[in-house]
């Protein structure tokens, strides 16, 4: 890879670092916003929030979200490492693994913790599976990320030994 490929390189993983962060800030204000504020301030006026359930109920859906906003973040970060001249087979393989356990906790959450969370909070009415095609896709896809961040770290070891032979 030239120089200058190189360089654009960087700067593009630099530039996908700022976006990532820029996604989880303007995303997590947005949910700290309705979720957390508003009812602090029904609390702070000494009123009851006439909303609670459903308040509650809210804060457990958007509970994914919170472990989509980290394989997000991870992503970044990872990103600013290699913008930064990191090697990217250490960094691709710790990413892969922090990005697949987000993504698939947050499927699994998504498709079997929120329901059973809502028929907590709800008396037991609902279902005890939500069919959420792409909160299923999402927990597969995380586990063959994390699946793929272990052959890429098993095969960094086989060349560090292999390197090491030569």
């Amino acid at each position: 890879m030239s120089q200058t490929a190189t360089d654009r390189f960087r700067r593009r993983c630099a530039q996908f670092r700022w976006l990532a962060v820029f996604m989880v800030v303007s995303v997590g204000a947005l949910l700290a916003l309705v979720h957390l504020i508003v009812p602090i301030a029904f609390l702070a006026r000494a009123e009851d929030y006439p909303y609670f359930d459903l308040w509650l109920g809210s804060l457990v859906k958007a509970l994914p979200t919170l472990f989509y906003l980290f394989a997000v973040w991870s992503i970044g970060s990872a990103m600013g490492q290699l913008s930064k001249g990191r090697l990217i087979q250490p960094t691709l393989v710790h990413a892969l693994r922090r990005v697949g356990l987000a993504l698939g906790f947050g499927g699994l959450l998504g498709v079997f913790g929120v329901t059973n969370i809502m028929r907590l909070i709800e008396g037991g009415r609902g279902g005890w599976v939500w069919f959420d095609v792409a909160g299923m896709t999402l927990g597969m896809i995380g586990g063959a990320l994390f699946l793929l961040g272990g052959v890429m770290e098993q095969a960094g070891r086989v060349q560090a030994e292999l390197d090491e032979m030569i």
